[in-house]
């Protein structure tokens, strides 16, 4: 395949997705408002669902969390579900509860560390915050997503003429001491968070006495680009794991009257374990599959032989080999940019991907005329985990993972291949046709 308008679109498609969804929230937000504008139904957790076989639905969970599904024509336990999976969250920096302190006349937001960031990347840019705000009301309290699309924090870098082997020992950061991020001055007659709180509310429209609570993350105001002598890449933030998202997402909107009764996840607090009530290791998917079951009229006997006919494709993103450190990586194993989906495997479980799954997805690449690709980690190096295993775990299902190649995995500011997106869509789509 070569990049043609069609990719180039898809690619900044990606891109504007990505750009509209800094934080889990946000790319439930973006995901929510493309489902209803393809004629899908929410429906809500608390109400009885009644499901007509001709329309289309999605459900959210604690708003970082969204499920989408279609009815097959085939019944159940013939075809089984065809699920593809994803996370909403990335790694990064999150606000305290209190977050904002004054310090030698500047204000300073207190951070955490959200799973495993490369945190020097994070440094010398452009940042701001998006997230959720709890605002209270007559009624209790609603939610309220804010995003600054202006730069508002900064984590400068200490010179290097203090720090004279910064380029010899690498950037080391002090988590508690040296990750607070300048966010202005201090203004007279007003509290460090008062302060703070204030801009939130301004943005909100709302008094600084109505924000009860909020979860607010980090991310980079840079916009997402294509690079490359051909403009053959793209790079953003998020990349991991917004691009599966985004695949995924594209795959079950294309799809239409299909056999199989099709499934795109996606789930919070991957980057942190996935234990949580919206996360994979919760009850999410297994809740929303009994309910389809129940709806559908599946009794238990019946909704097992569609679990046993079921395939799950965990899609998070692979590491694509890179040229100035070969010694990173498994031989045999150099995974390419822009040369197809990579089948991701390990002994230990920290993949899903058995010899049947990963047939199986090679064969889906081959009907989709896609090249694959696969990936193991080096022996010596500890292997990170999705969320196939979990899945395949609690349902008792077929699992495969897989993920598109890139560079820089958990940098402020990842890269990966234009055509490896279109591949991801185009072997994602046959999944849900089939």
């Amino acid at each position: 395949m070569k990049i043609t308008t069609q990719t180039h679109a898809l690619a900044q498609d990606l891109l504007n997705f990505i750009d509209a969804s800094p934080s889990p929230w946000h790319a439930v937000e973006t995901a929510r408002q493309q489902l209803l504008a393809n004629g899908y139904t929410a429906l809500n957790e608390a109400d009885a669902w009644q499901l007509n076989a001709t329309e289309k639905y999605f459900v959210t969970r604690h708003d970082a969390s969204i499920i989408a599904f279609t009815l097959g024509t085939k019944s159940l336990q013939e075809t089984g579900f065809h699920i593809v999976g994803a996370h909403t969250d990335s790694p990064g920096l999150r606000l305290k509860p209190q977050a904002a302190f004054g310090s030698d006349g500047l204000v300073r937001i207190g951070v955490e560390v959200y799973g495993g960031p490369i945190l020097a990347t994070f440094t010398d840019r452009d940042l701001s915050i998006a997230g959720r705000v709890m605002v209270r009301t007559a009624k209790g309290h609603e939610t309220r997503l804010v995003k600054f699309d202006d730069a508002l924090l900064r984590l400068p870098n200490l010179a290097i003429h203090m720090n004279r082997e910064v380029n010899d020992k690498g950037l080391k950061l002090d988590k508690q001491k040296e990750l607070p991020l300048i966010f202005g001055e201090c203004e007279a007659g007003f509290e460090a968070d008062q302060q703070f709180l204030a801009h939130i509310a301004n943005a909100l429209k709302v008094e600084v006495h109505h924000i009860l609570s909020f979860e607010l993350n980090v991310f980079d105001t840079q916009k997402g680009t294509f690079w490359g002598a051909e403009q053959e890449f793209i790079t953003n933030s998020q990349l991991d794991n917004l691009a599966s998202c985004h695949a995924a997402l594209t795959a079950i909107l294309a799809s239409h009257h299909a056999a199989s009764t099709n499934i795109c996840a996606l789930f919070d607090h991957e980057e942190v374990g996935s234990e949580s009530a919206s996360g994979a290791s919760g009850s999410f998917l297994s809740d929303t599959i009994n309910r389809i079951a129940s709806a559908t009229g599946l009794n238990a006997e019946n909704k097992q032989r569609a679990l046993a006919q079921s395939f799950f494709v965990s899609a998070d993103m692979a590491h694509a080999y890179h040229p100035n450190h070969p010694g990173a990586y498994e031989p045999c194993h150099h995974v390419l940019v822009n040369h197809g989906p990579v089948i991701k495997t390990n002994a230990n479980q920290r993949y899903s991907t058995n010899a049947d799954t990963a047939a199986r997805f090679m064969t889906l690449c081959e009907s989709a005329k896609v090249p694959f690709q696969q990936y193991a980690h080096r022996t010596d190096l500890g292997c990170g985990s999705t969320i196939g295993p979990i899945v395949a775990a609690q349902l008792g299902i077929a699992s495969v993972d897989v993920g598109a190649p890139m560079w820089a995995m958990h940098s402020v500011r990842e890269s990966a291949g234009v055509l490896d997106h279109s591949y991801m869509v185009a072997v994602l789509s046959t999944l849900f046709q089939n």
